[in-house]
């Protein structure tokens, strides 16, 4: 995204001179779509409870990405190409997310 000053609003603008203008007199500052997102983010994680289940990231999220290296043959790919590297990938984790569906079932009863 990009926002653009109004040169007719700068005119009398006692900090006009250390403006960074573009050719047409213009002071343009650019962000990128997902800034504000992030920032978001980045807030919910310093809170207190994202600070305490980010405490949680190391045994669910890391593990699942360990065991998909150690036990499921993801550290090297069996098949070539992008497409066929991202089917093995996605048939991993749904047979990991099946895994834990079931887990999670027999622990319910």
């Amino acid at each position: 995204r990009e926002y653009k000053s109004n040169p007719k609003q700068c005119v009398g603008c006692p900090l006009l001179k250390e403006c960074t203008r573009s050719k047409n007199h213009q002071k343009v500052v650019t962000r990128h779509v997902w800034v504000e997102h992030k920032e978001k983010v980045r807030e919910n994680r310093l809170s207190s409870s994202g600070k305490m289940l980010y405490k949680y990231r190391k045994e669910k999220v890391e593990r699942s990405f360990a065991d998909s290296k150690e036990l499921h043959g993801l550290r090297y790919c069996r098949l070539r190409g992008l497409h066929n590297a991202s089917e093995q990938v996605l048939l991993t984790a749904a047979c990991q997310n099946m895994k834990k569906i079931a887990i999670h079932l027999s622990r319910l009863g």
